[in-house]
Protein backbone atom coordinates (compact mmCIF):
# COMPACT_ATOMS: atom_id res chain seq x y z
CA UNK A 1 0.00 0.00 0.00
CA UNK A 2 2.37 2.70 1.07
CA UNK A 3 4.68 1.96 -2.01
CA UNK A 4 2.56 3.76 -4.40
CA UNK A 5 2.75 7.41 -5.17
CA UNK A 6 -0.75 7.68 -5.07
CA UNK A 7 -1.18 6.43 -1.54
CA UNK A 8 1.13 9.53 -0.63
CA UNK A 9 -0.75 11.48 -2.84
CA UNK A 10 -3.88 10.91 -1.51
CA UNK A 11 -2.67 10.83 2.39
CA UNK A 12 -1.30 14.45 1.71
CA UNK A 13 -4.68 15.26 0.16
CA UNK A 14 -6.18 13.84 3.68
CA UNK A 15 -3.87 15.60 5.82
CA UNK A 16 -4.95 18.53 4.03
CA UNK A 17 -8.69 18.22 4.37
CA UNK A 18 -8.21 17.94 8.29
CA UNK A 19 -6.38 21.48 8.42
CA UNK A 20 -9.14 22.30 6.07
CA UNK A 21 -11.42 21.20 9.19
CA UNK A 22 -9.97 23.07 11.63
CA UNK A 23 -8.06 26.01 9.61
CA UNK A 24 -9.23 29.68 9.83
CA UNK A 25 -10.81 31.26 5.98
CA UNK A 26 -10.56 34.80 7.02
CA UNK A 27 -10.77 37.67 9.06
CA UNK A 28 -12.98 40.81 9.30
CA UNK A 29 -12.41 43.97 10.80
CA UNK A 30 -15.78 45.23 12.77
CA UNK A 31 -16.03 48.70 13.11
CA UNK A 32 -15.01 49.06 16.67
CA UNK A 33 -10.89 47.48 15.37
CA UNK A 34 -11.89 43.77 16.43
CA UNK A 35 -10.87 41.30 14.04
CA UNK A 36 -13.97 38.62 13.60
CA UNK A 37 -11.94 35.19 12.94
CA UNK A 38 -14.26 32.84 10.61
CA UNK A 39 -13.48 29.17 10.39
CA UNK A 40 -14.16 26.98 7.26
CA UNK A 41 -16.60 24.26 9.00
CA UNK A 42 -18.88 27.60 10.57
CA UNK A 43 -18.58 29.43 7.85
CA UNK A 44 -21.86 28.25 6.00
CA UNK A 45 -23.54 24.83 6.87
CA UNK A 46 -23.42 23.19 3.34
CA UNK A 47 -19.35 24.39 3.34
CA UNK A 48 -19.09 22.19 6.45
CA UNK A 49 -20.70 19.42 4.64
CA UNK A 50 -19.06 19.67 1.48
CA UNK A 51 -15.92 19.66 3.19
CA UNK A 52 -17.18 16.65 5.56
CA UNK A 53 -18.08 14.77 2.16
CA UNK A 54 -14.36 15.30 0.29
CA UNK A 55 -12.46 13.92 3.87
CA UNK A 56 -14.87 10.57 3.42
CA UNK A 57 -14.13 10.64 0.00
CA UNK A 58 -10.59 11.08 0.23
CA UNK A 59 -9.91 8.75 3.18
CA UNK A 60 -12.49 6.31 1.53
CA UNK A 61 -9.94 6.40 -1.32
CA UNK A 62 -6.80 5.77 1.25
CA UNK A 63 -8.48 3.17 2.66
CA UNK A 64 -9.63 1.15 -0.80
CA UNK A 65 -6.18 0.57 -2.31
CA UNK A 66 -6.59 -2.77 -3.72
CA UNK A 67 -9.32 -1.63 -5.86
CA UNK A 68 -7.51 0.76 -8.14
CA UNK A 69 -10.39 1.67 -10.71
CA UNK A 70 -12.61 2.11 -7.36
CA UNK A 71 -9.55 4.28 -5.67
CA UNK A 72 -9.05 5.88 -9.14
CA UNK A 73 -13.09 7.38 -9.55
CA UNK A 74 -13.22 8.40 -5.63
CA UNK A 75 -9.96 10.31 -5.99
CA UNK A 76 -11.66 11.70 -9.50
CA UNK A 77 -14.53 12.66 -7.37
CA UNK A 78 -12.86 14.02 -4.18
CA UNK A 79 -11.15 16.35 -6.82
CA UNK A 80 -14.10 17.18 -8.56
CA UNK A 81 -15.60 18.20 -5.14
CA UNK A 82 -12.60 20.41 -4.00
CA UNK A 83 -12.47 22.26 -7.39
CA UNK A 84 -16.20 23.34 -6.53
CA UNK A 85 -15.19 24.19 -3.16
CA UNK A 86 -12.25 26.10 -4.58
CA UNK A 87 -15.01 27.90 -7.15
CA UNK A 88 -17.09 28.81 -4.16
CA UNK A 89 -14.23 30.63 -1.89
CA UNK A 90 -13.06 32.31 -5.53
CA UNK A 91 -16.22 33.90 -5.57
CA UNK A 92 -16.50 34.75 -2.24
CA UNK A 93 -12.59 36.01 -2.26
CA UNK A 94 -14.06 38.49 -5.18
CA UNK A 95 -17.03 39.43 -3.61
CA UNK A 96 -16.37 40.21 -0.08
CA UNK A 97 -14.98 43.37 0.84
CA UNK A 98 -12.93 44.13 3.72
CA UNK A 99 -11.80 40.50 4.37
CA UNK A 100 -8.88 39.64 4.92
CA UNK A 101 -8.35 35.62 3.50
CA UNK A 102 -5.87 33.35 4.62
CA UNK A 103 -3.41 31.04 3.15
CA UNK A 104 -5.69 28.16 3.42
CA UNK A 105 -7.86 29.23 0.86
CA UNK A 106 -6.22 27.53 -1.74
CA UNK A 107 -6.10 23.92 -0.03
CA UNK A 108 -8.73 23.04 -1.99
CA UNK A 109 -6.56 23.57 -4.93
CA UNK A 110 -3.93 21.60 -3.63
CA UNK A 111 -5.92 19.17 -2.50
CA UNK A 112 -7.72 19.01 -6.12
CA UNK A 113 -4.22 18.44 -7.86
CA UNK A 114 -3.01 15.49 -5.50
CA UNK A 115 -6.43 13.59 -6.05
CA UNK A 116 -5.91 14.05 -9.71
CA UNK A 117 -2.16 13.25 -9.57
CA UNK A 118 -3.14 10.07 -7.31
CA UNK A 119 -5.78 9.30 -9.90
CA UNK A 120 -3.14 9.19 -12.32
CA UNK A 121 -0.68 6.97 -10.87
CA UNK A 122 -3.90 4.65 -10.47
CA UNK A 123 -4.69 4.54 -14.13
CA UNK A 124 -1.17 3.51 -14.81
CA UNK A 125 -1.25 0.50 -12.10
CA UNK A 126 -3.91 -1.12 -13.58
CA UNK A 127 -2.41 -0.15 -17.35
CA UNK A 128 0.67 -1.77 -15.80
CA UNK A 129 -1.64 -4.97 -14.44
CA UNK A 130 -3.77 -5.08 -17.38
CA UNK A 131 0.27 -5.28 -19.60
CA UNK A 132 0.96 -8.38 -17.27
CA UNK A 133 -2.35 -10.20 -18.04
CA UNK A 134 -2.19 -9.67 -21.45
CA UNK A 135 1.53 -11.01 -21.22
CA UNK A 136 0.84 -13.96 -19.14
CA UNK A 137 -2.66 -15.14 -20.93
CA UNK A 138 -0.48 -14.99 -24.25
CA UNK A 139 2.10 -17.32 -22.65
CA UNK A 140 -0.35 -19.55 -21.20
CA UNK A 141 -2.10 -19.82 -25.02
CA UNK A 142 1.70 -20.54 -26.64
CA UNK A 143 2.15 -23.79 -24.18
CA UNK A 144 -1.22 -25.07 -24.68
CA UNK A 145 -0.57 -25.19 -28.49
Amino acid sequence: MWQRIQTLYLLISATLCAVLLFGVAYKVADPDGMLEVTYFQLQKPFFAILLCILSFLVVLALIVYKGRILQMRLAVLSGIVALGMQVWLAWMYFSFDGAVFRWTVILPLVIAVCNFLAARGCFQDQLVVESAFRVRDRRKRAHKK
